[in-house]
């Protein structure tokens, strides 16, 4: 399992699109309203800590839905 993860998200941190930041692309998070992971479409913004997260709305009910980047990505 972990080495699944670790495959998924490296292909998401070697991203190019997401290391410009700003721009918008797809990323899959957990929708606490849904309770289920979502596919959404975001942006990637930097928290106070300095950490990069991408920001967008679940397609389903529209609730705000986040995930925590590495601290390489952008």
């Amino acid at each position: 399992m972990k080495g699944r993860l670790r495959a998924a998200l490296k292909h998401i941190w070697d991203r190019s699109d997401v290391r410009e930041g700003g721009d918008m692309a797809q990323y899959e998070a957990y929708c606490v309203k849904d309770r289920k992971k979502v596919n959404f479409e975001g942006e990637v913004v930097t928290l106070k800590n300095g950490r990069k997260a991408a920001k967008g709305k679940c397609p389903n009910c529209g609730t705000t839905v986040m995930r925590i980047l590495g601290k390489d990505a952008g």
